[in-house]
């Protein structure tokens, strides 16, 4: 598709011109803490960021949902809310893209998702990583800090300009009509960009081995290993919050007098109460139970039934943990655990 270079000064005027159309939501810096929000002027968004502290998922299944209400007079009525919004995400990062492509196997089913008309209604404008966080391993599960496969634009800071690649035709249909911010990248840009992509993938030092990771979690289901890991967790589900391809939830029904609203709101496979069966019993009693439950379906459960991984290597869920579990530590020494 097309390579355009578009200076920095003039990408507040495609915003502009992009919010008379759509939704736009952006990473908007919020006291120090950079968070995915509505924008009504180009002015309120930032750019210069690592990543957002909640990832992009939030946007397309939000922290808390209404998914339908009901009323109660004569005859029992449901209205299920249309979303037609038209939305603009930009500025999510290459490993957040990439995440959104784990979520459609959840969503997407026979049973269709609000989560699928958002996801069909949004176009994604990637922003490229200049320079991975410490605790990013996107490279080792089949992402890149400069990947374009999961947007629709691609962003890539390369000084005074941006450059920009419509990947897809939904995103070609956003630039239409302006071509007169846009000139075509040269084969110097095109170098300018290679250059800052080797650079990035210099900088990321950290390695996950997933070499095998289904063969290897199979044979050591029963190890010690988790309740190792167990000792040290706080069972706080801070990780699976932060984490952009978690996606337990639980609804509720929200009723007063003759009218309500089921509600879906993020849970936690983390917590005991989230598997307690109405007869009391549990079967994932332990803390020990809910750790390994966690990295198998990431890194087993989902590769044996999608043939993906179920991580994209943000690295968010190290950077929040308040005792320090390193998911790629936990990954590395299950070659060395006793099955």
């Amino acid at each position: 598709m097309e390579e355009m270079i578009i200076r920095k000064e003039k990408f507040h005027d495609l915003v502009e011109r992009a919010l008379k159309e759509y939704t736009v939501v952006a990473p908007v810096d919020n006291e120090g803490v950079v968070l995915f929000r509505r924008i009504a002027t180009p002015s309120e968004l930032t750019l210069e960021f690592s990543n957002t502290k909640i990832p992009a998922k939030s946007i397309l299944f939000q922290q808390t949902e209404t998914l339908f209400t009901f009323s109660q007079r004569e005859s029992v009525t449901i209205d299920v809310p249309e979303d037609s919004e038209k939305v603009l995400l930009l500025g999510i990062r290459p490993c957040d893209a990439q995440s959104l492509a784990v979520l459609d196997h959840v969503f997407a089913g026979e049973l269709e998702d609000p989560y699928v008309k958002k996801r069909e209604n949004t176009v994604l404008i990637g922003l490229s990583c200049l320079a991975p966080e410490i605790n990013c391993f996107c490279t080792s599960v089949g992402g890149s800090p400069f990947s374009a496969e999961y947007t629709d634009i691609q962003l890539t800071d390369i000084g005074e300009n941006y450059y920009i690649e419509a990947k897809t035709d939904k995103g070609k249909k956003v630039l239409d009509g302006m071509s007169d911010l846009f000139r075509p990248a040269t084969e110097e840009d095109t170098e300018k960009k290679k250059e800052l992509e080797k650079k990035a993938l210099d900088a990321m030092k950290r390695r996950m081995d997933t070499d095998d990771i289904v063969d290897r979690l199979e044979n050591m289901f029963e190890s010690s290993y988790w309740r190792k890991i167990a000792l040290k967790c706080l069972g706080c589900a801070a990780c699976t919050y932060a984490c952009p391809t978690c996606h337990c939830f639980d609804m509720l029904d929200e009723s007063a007098v003759a009218r309500g609203a089921r509600v879906r709101v993020w849970d936690s496979c983390m917590y005991p109460e989230y598997t307690r069966q109405a007869s009391g019993y549990n079967p994932r009693p332990e803390r020990m139970n809910r750790i390994r439950n966690r990295v198998y379906h990431k890194f087993n459960y989902y590769p044996k039934n999608w043939d993906i991984i179920a991580c994209v290597g943000c690295g968010r869920c190290i950077s929040v943990c308040p005792v320090n579990i390193d998911i790629i530590d936990v990954i590395n020494r299950t070659c060395e655990a006793e099955p």
